[in-house]
């Protein structure tokens, strides 16, 4: 299925039919607004956590690919074919991953992948897909681990993760002497997603040139680690900042709640995970207690100005409802890589994938994320790193200043 061209009507049609033919066309327009040329449907597939760790975050993704599916139809499919979803629950289970997408490929016998969420379930994925030579369009597994394995057929639509927190630390020695932090607090669950980006920051913000002194760190922290307690040292040690390495949004608000109780007020808090979710984020601690609350992105967010956003906008808040800042970054994500799997497609007329993966490496594309071009491992070599903040309700980028749509708030609001 992997290698099946798609077939093209000929062209040398009789007046006679052409006739027949707009007549059919007017008839099928008052009771539908497509009109596929082959019925046969491209079938792709997907797994992704609709229950377990990632629950949030996998039927996030989950929308994303169904509200471009659904765009992809009503813009007459792929090929003039129609495009249908085949997804399966992988439970945040890496083997039941590698067992999804064998199923995919063996039974159900989709014609392309997208990949699922998570660097730690992605790289599973991953592997099945180059022992089938198939291109996988990856809404997420931006972590060095999944470029390390040198794949040339994942493409990663995020920036590599060790970048995301370039932004914030970035931010961070920006700021005046007068005003600079003086020490940090660093936690990472251990995560092949976070530990390196935390890292990272610790070592731009422990140079010299940064010179914030390290009063705790927990890099990394087991994922049934005693997140409380840890919180409670952090409070403890009465760090200027808190560079949080969460990988979802549980943990994320169990550190903030807890350092709310304990009336730590760090001057900035950012977090790797977690603010990003829109309104799940929001609701589960109330505007007053998010305000201030920085996270990196990819650069996307409600009222970017990137490929098909108002499109995308408009579809979610028509489909699942709230307003546009309760857009998860994830269903971005994953709309994102519908994106490129469409223009990928379109560009080469094809399903193939040795055809596709080599369009992929050669050109450049556009996404809700940016614009994206691909290095030999799939990495996204041409996006931005984006601070955002949680800033009266909305969560807006703010640095660097080129991409900024608000100042930044700092030092972080007391919370009351």
């Amino acid at each position: 299925m992997f290698t099946r061209p798609c077939k093209y009507m000929k062209k040398a049609l009789t007046s006679m039919l052409v006739a027949l033919m707009l007549l059919a066309s007017l008839s099928a327009c008052s009771q539908s607004t497509t009109t596929f040329t082959d019925q046969t449907p491209i079938k792709i597939g997907y797994s992704t956590s609709l229950t377990g760790q990632f629950a949030n975050d996998g039927k996030a993704l989950q929308q994303g690919l169904v509200l471009w599916a659904e765009g992809a139809n009503q813009r007459g499919g792929l090929l003039g074919r129609p495009v249908t979803l085949v997804g399966l629950d992988d439970g945040s289970d890496p083997k039941r991953v590698t067992a999804n997408y064998q199923t995919l490929i063996d039974k159900d016998h989709v014609d392309l992948l997208f990949g699922p969420y998570s660097s730690l379930l992605t790289k599973s994925a991953a592997i099945v897909a180059h022992q089938h030579k198939a291109a996988m369009f990856a809404p997420t597994g931006n972590a060095p681990s999944i470029f390390k394995l040198q794949f040339d057929n994942i493409f990663v639509v995020t920036l590599p993760s060790q970048q995301n927190l370039q932004a914030f630390s970035y931010y961070i020695l920006s700021l005046p002497q007068s005003m600079r932090p003086q020490t940090a607090a660093y936690v990472s669950v251990d995560s092949p997603f976070t530990t390196p980006q935390v890292s990272a920051s610790a070592t731009i913000l422990g140079l010299p040139e940064g010179t914030l002194k390290t009063v705790y760190s927990k890099v990394p922290y087991e994922t049934n680690a005693n997140i409380p307690q840890m919180a409670k040292q952090i409070a403890q040690s009465k760090a200027d900042v808190v560079v949080l390495g969460t990988s979802g949004l549980e943990d994320c608000l169990s550190f903030i709640k807890e350092f709310k109780a304990e009336h730590y007020n760090p001057k900035a808090i950012v977090s790797t995970s977690g603010p990003e979710e829109g309104s799940q984020f929001l609701n589960a601690l109330g505007a007053s207690t998010a305000e201030g609350v920085f996270a990196p992105n990819s650069g996307w967010y409600a009222h970017a100005a990137t490929y098909q956003n108002t499109q995308f906008v408009q579809a979610y808040v028509a489909k699942y409802g709230g307003s546009p800042e309760d857009i998860s970054t994830t269903t971005s994500e994953a709309y994102s890589a519908g994106q490129l799997l469409e223009q990928a497609v379109t560009q080469t007329h094809s399903l193939d994938n040795a055809t596709l993966i080599k369009a992929l490496h050669t050109n450049v594309f556009n996404s809700l994320q940016g614009p994206l071009r691909f290095d030999a491992d799939g990495g996204n070599t041409i996006g931005i790193p984006t601070l955002f903040q949680w800033l009266q309700g909305q969560f807006v980028p703010v640095y660097p200043f080129t991409n900024a749509q608000a100042n930044p708030e700092y030092p972080k609001s007391t919370w009351s």
